[in-house]
């Protein structure tokens, strides 16, 4: 009997040693992953405290560091011009850990609710638009696709589940569909590695986005004191989505983050306003990176909200109009507009090509020096009331993208106009030589407002000569009745 008790004493020194004495990393430093480019790149990880961590790479860096009195330990490393060449990292502290099939190239970071998770296999009785040829058609060692699993937590993490994957019809069938798609366009049009990685979550509110810190001043934000049960409570409650799928990668080099989020939101869209700049400034700080790096995010679609919330109120219209207010509230940002490919049968649109591609244009056009393309959907700046006309007038930038505005040889729809009495009339718009718009009723003789699409449920008709739609608008602030 004493015997075996020094046995098992034994046994447990060897285990505790086992266990607390190797060299780890966050899953996402692993075989396969991308660096970022010409950038000063952090690794990070645990060893036993005060230990000496070397770190060599075979572009030539050598550094190390020593671990602190908790075992934490973190090296910056220079990374080389983005090329297809395949490398090793080799870390050695109490063990040794070998990263291989690693490339340097474009790093981008996409989050958010069910449009932006959906993956290529799509959803019952939501498919993606072309899944099959994308799928066939997705083998490409130079994409790299980062899926983290769904984690909710009261407290902030510093690891998530998942793994770096080259892009194949396996790994593409079960990623987001919007961010393969974007990786697909940038690598075509760059030739340089792109890495992707997705931490998103369904029928998620942005306050479960965003850190307690950060939310700390809003006194309509009650925080968790215990995790909920899963499910709805569990997906909308303040901080957990932040701790458990964006904490983790806080300090992973990325060129920059894309968005698609707000459906789920629509009955507080007044918060909305507040939370979302808060959000994407916070994330920035929080991220530690030396420039606000760029924000792309995805306006949402249209859809019949009223069926599906048993009320007129058009919540949704309301959620888009802060989107596209929020352009002016959060720099280094750009927002797609999808009024052309929504479904209002559907709230998970098919059309995810064209949502990605437009991310990807404003990524190549404000990042990557493509300046000749169209990139933002234009955006109303301001009206003016001439006679029996009201004048629309779009922000100067996004209004001379192209040449200007077009119906694309169809009538335009989708405008109304009031006058006092706040009733709407179908309107008659015209296209001016100028890039504004003239907008009338015979209905109204003393018009005072204008909108444009302005309901949960509704088609685009006006777009820009590359063939981005408007956002739609309204020019008034009427009180919006259930």
């Amino acid at each position: 009997m004493v015997l075996s008790k020094k046995i098992i004493f034994i046994l447990f020194l060897i285990l505790n040693f086992c266990c607390f004495s190797q060299t780890t990393l966050p899953v996402f430093f692993s075989d396969n992953m991308v660096l970022q480019q010409k950038d000063d790149v952090a690794i990070w990880g645990n060893d036993k405290p005060n230990t000496v961590v070397h770190i060599e790479t075979d572009w030539g860096i050598i550094d190390s560091t020593k671990s602190d009195n908790k075992g934490n330990w973190k090296i910056e490393i220079k990374t080389p011009i983005a090329s297809y060449k395949n490398y090793s990292i080799n870390i050695s502290g109490s063990s040794t850990i070998a990263l291989k099939n690693v490339l340097i190239g474009e790093v981008w970071f996409c989050s958010g609710q069910s449009n932006m998770e959906m993956t290529m296999r799509g959803y019952s009785n939501s498919p993606i638009r072309g899944s099959n040829e994308f799928i066939l058609n997705s083998e490409n060692k130079n994409i790299r696709l980062f899926k983290a699993k769904r984690q909710a937590s009261l407290n902030p993490l510093d690891n998530v589940v998942g793994d770096w994957n080259e892009a194949t019809p396996s790994a593409v069938y079960n990623f987001s569909a919007v961010g393969y798609l974007f990786a697909k366009k940038m690598q075509k049009i760059l030739q340089i590695p792109i890495g992707i990685i997705s931490s998103s979550w369904g029928g998620t509110k942005i306050k479960g986005w965003s850190s307690k810190e950060a939310l700390e001043k809003y006194d309509f934000i009650t925080f968790p004191t215990e995790l909920p049960e899963k499910g709805k409570k569990e997906r909308e409650t303040p901080t957990l989505l932040y701790n458990g799928m964006i904490h983790p990668f806080l300090g992973y080099n990325i060129k920059g983050i894309l968005w698609y989020q707000g459906e789920t939101d629509r009955f507080e869209y007044e918060n909305y306003k507040e939370l979302f700049p808060n959000m994407v400034n916070s994330w920035r700080r929080e991220w530690n990176l030396e420039k606000e790096i760029p924000f792309y995010y995805v306006q949402i679609a249209p859809y019949d909200y009223a069926t599906r919330d048993k009320t007129d109120k058009p919540n949704s219209a309301l959620i888009r109009e802060i989107q596209m207010q929020s352009l002016s509230k959060i720099n280094n940002a750009g927002m797609v507009v999808t009024a052309d490919v929504g479904d209002c049968e559907n709230i998970h649109p098919s059309e995810k090509k064209t949502v990605a591609t437009r991310l990807a244009y404003l990524a190549l056009k404000n990042n990557y020096g493509f300046t000749q393309i169209g990139a933002q959907s234009p955006i109303y700046k301001e009206m003016k009331i001439v006679g029996e006309f009201i004048e629309i007038i779009f922000d100067d930038e996004t209004a001379k993208s192209g040449n200007g505005l077009s119906s694309n040889q169809k009538e335009l729809s989708g405008f109304l106009i009031a006058g006092e009495d706040k009733i709407f009339h179908p309107a008659t718009v015209i296209i001016t030589k100028d890039r504004t718009l003239k907008v009338f009723s015979e209905k109204v003789k003393f018009p005072i407002a204008v909108r444009y699409g302005f309901d949960n449920c509704f088609k685009a008709s006006l777009f820009n000569t590359t063939n981005l739609p408007v956002s739609p608008f309204r020019t008034d602030q009427w009180e919006i009745k259930d």
